[in-house]
């Protein structure tokens, strides 16, 4: 961020801070305000830079694996590297006891990592203890009975490192159970027959593989859903791999502790330097009455693939200076992307990385390859990642529809639109598709006509129909909207209409001719009220409203044309997608067509 301060000639000092140098904690390598600055003659131009970034960033850390993020796979595709998305982050931790772990989080508030889904306190492998062992351990002494604690500790030393067997003492857990090892036999453990259950080997599950080498041993560690892993660095004097197992390696056992990370500006630094309120801790009065002393330790923060967001990935993924897309429609299991040409060369990555961040609700990332130009108003999509499968089920307004994109139309932005229309009761639908306007108008009138020159559309409306329960208040027709429009009007369900959509935006304006003179051989008293006209259309004047009102009254050939005009949304620069609702006047109705 770069600032420019130009001071006049005054008695009186002026400062400029940067914002962020309140909002953020400024960084202990940085203690200056000004970090470069530059003077010319009057007027005195002073130029502030101030380069902070707080947080974990793919730009801070360091990277275990040193590798490319992608690499070509065996069919010579090129796929995502994610090893090399771990970053490493130095930090620094309180080991402090689990039982007070929450109080003294509460305490050191504002000396805490605070990183976006990264908790403040972290568990120590291997480190936790039953409660039945916890009685061994010795409470803190107040009385300055320094020689009876000191026995008590070497007996518990004794117990815990095996030199227990001749002096009278109970065996500590652990070692019981290492014994009772030792006493295997060709009969198995027979007289023992809790460890005989627990020595028998688990079922294997054939539902779940497992990989092989590397990549397995990480899953392991990180577990499933897991993206960071905290690990202490140094104190591998005592090694108890051997009694219990690879996850003990380390320190002295002191029983169960948590890690208290602190702030990444307090890495890599001792306890004099430190705030007031983390020495308070450690070394202050608040360690005076406690049986374990905090101890300050160093920590590596490890955070994977898993953690970034997709944003971040693709940014490092993306030639330096490309627009990093960051929205898609969401159809069912199936994410439709409209990537701008810049994105193609990359386009097999985009999509790999929508589809690992958005798991397990898409399973399939398509793109569109060309805009919509077939009277079916069907889109050429290409699979990039997932499944082959373009048959989703969308739940729109509590209706249920199944939709094939291979063969239909679908925009699940217009949701709201459609809710909107809905709302003011609809009976016939000219360009039904598979029925977002049919079905949810069927749910508040007694009858909906519906018409789609599509056969596959046409298909998939009756299963949708059927699948909503309103196969009876839908009448389906597979023709062409201008004889669906003369053959409901024409016959005795004319009555009954009262509100008509035309939702084709392309050319649903050129339709509205066919209104002229469509009542010329009945008796104006036949037919009240008028029906209700909702026509779509796109426009890219720079007053869309004015210019698709001309347009109407030219398909009309009338003038005199109320019309309401809404902007659903903005489908491109500079062009809009609108509607346009009135009531089909009289005068045009009941023209004469010669």
């Amino acid at each position: 961020m770069a600032t420019k301060l130009v001071l006049q000639s005054h008695p009186l000092p002026v400062f400029l801070f940067s914002a962020n140098h309140f909002l953020r904690k400024q960084s202990p390598h940085n203690s200056s305000l000004f970090t470069s600055f530059s003077t010319v003659s009057s007027p005195q131009t002073l130029t502030l830079t101030h380069h902070i970034i707080y947080g974990p960033s793919l730009h801070k850390g360091t990277n275990p694996s040193q590798s490319s993020a992608q690499v070509v796979d065996e069919d010579e595709r090129e796929v995502i590297n994610k090893e090399s998305f771990s970053r490493v982050f130095e930090l620094s931790a309180l080991r402090v006891p689990a039982e007070e772990c929450f109080a003294l989080e509460n305490r050191l508030r504002g000396h805490l990592l605070n990183w976006p889904r990264v908790r403040n306190i972290a568990r120590v492998p291997g480190d936790e203890m039953e409660d039945e062992f916890k009685k061994i351990l010795p409470e803190k002494n107040d009385t300055g009975e320094d020689e009876e604690e000191k026995k008590i500790l070497d007996s518990l030393d004794r117990r815990l490192y095996g030199k227990a067997d001749d002096d009278g003492e109970e065996l500590s857990p652990v070692l019981y159970r290492d014994n009772i090892m030792k006493s295997f036999n060709s009969r198995g453990y027979v007289n023992f027959r809790n460890v005989a259950k627990i020595s028998r080997p688990k079922k294997k599950n054939s539902n779940k593989r497992r990989d092989e080498g590397e990549g397995s041993d990480r899953e392991k560690r990180i577990g499933k859903n897991d993206f960071a892993v905290v690990e202490v660095v140094g104190n591998e004097n005592d090694d108890f791999s051997g009694l219990l197992g690879e996850d003990f390696k380390g320190g002295r056992w002191r029983g169960s502790t948590r890690l208290l990370l602190l702030d990444e500006n307090l890495a890599n630094k001792n306890v004099e330097e430190l705030p007031e309120a983390v020495k308070a801790v450690i070394t202050g009065e608040l360690a005076q009455s406690r049986k374990t002393i905090p101890e300050l330790v160093q920590c590596k923060l490890t955070l994977f693939y898993n953690y970034w967001q997709m944003n971040e990935i693709l940014e490092a993924l993306l030639p330096r200076g490309a627009i990093v897309p960051s929205a898609f429609e969401t159809i069912g299991h199936i994410a439709h992307l409209n990537l701008r040409d810049e994105h193609l060369p990359c386009k097999k990555l985009i999509a790999q990385v929508v589809l690992d961040k958005n798991k397990p609700k898409i399973q399939t990332v398509v793109n569109k390859v060309e805009s919509i130009q077939n009277e079916y108003r069907t889109m050429q999509l290409e699979v990039l990642a997932g499944n082959n499968s373009l048959v989703a089920t969308v739940t729109e307004n509590g209706i249920r529809f199944h939709v094939d994109l291979a063969a239909v139309y679908w925009n699940s932005k217009l949701a709201t639109e459609r809710q909107r229309l809905v709302n003011r009761f609809t009976s016939s639908d000219v360009f039904s598709g598979v029925g977002p306007i049919a079905l949810a108008a069927a749910k508040k009138v007694k009858l909906v006509y519906a018409n789609d020159l599509n056969p596959a559309a046409v298909e998939y409306l009756e299963r949708n129909c059927v699948l909503n329960k309103l196969e009876r208040k839908i009448k389906v027709s597979n023709m062409d909207g201008r004889r669906f429009i003369v053959a409901m009007f024409n016959s005795h369900k004319a009555k009954s209409i009262t509100q008509v959509v035309m939702n084709l935006p392309n050319d649903a304006v050129e339709y509205l001719d066919v209104f002229r003179g469509i009542f010329i051989e009945r008796p104006k008293e036949m037919i009240s009220p008028m029906p209700m006209i909702h026509v779509y259309g796109f426009s890219n004047a720079s007053d869309p409203e004015f210019d698709f009102h001309q347009r109407i009254r030219i398909s009309l050939k009338e003038v005199a044309v109320e019309v309401e005009i809404h902007r659903v949304r903005h489908v491109a620069p500079g062009k809009w997608m609108l509607c346009a609702s009135f009531v089909l006047p009289e005068i045009v109705a009941f023209a004469s067509l010669s």
